[in-house]
């Protein structure tokens, strides 16, 4: 199964990168050993996407920017608001990356 790598990017992610990179750096975990961790985050952030979340979210805001690359689709709103049955939350500026499922499957 490929797995896209943008999770990484999350605050999650984020997190976990570092964590690795201080242990690896202190000798406590081999930088073979990390990216298995790594790989295998990919993998399970792409699982639980896909099966566990079931809410619907619409967003609204002012498009700034959009590029298409690598079908790769990055979206910039500013004054956006997420509406789900429960809540709104509005923010003013997000960043929305989308890439095509039907690239995991090949």
């Amino acid at each position: 199964m490929a797995t896209f790598e943008l999770y990484r990017r999350s605050t999650i992610g984020m997190c976990l990168t570092e964590t690795l990179d201080e242990m690896v750096q202190n000798g406590t975990l081999s930088p073979e050993l990390a990216i298995q961790v790594l790989v295998q985050f990919d993998k399970s952030m792409t699982e639980a996407l896909e099966s566990q979340v079931k809410s619907k979210v619409t967003v609204k805001g002012h498009l700034h920017t959009y590029r298409f690359c690598d079908n790769v689709w990055t979206f910039i709103l500013q004054d956006a608001s997420f509406k789900n049955e429960d809540s709104s939350e509005n923010v003013g500026r997000i960043k929305i990356v989308a890439c095509d499922s039907k690239l995991l499957s090949q």
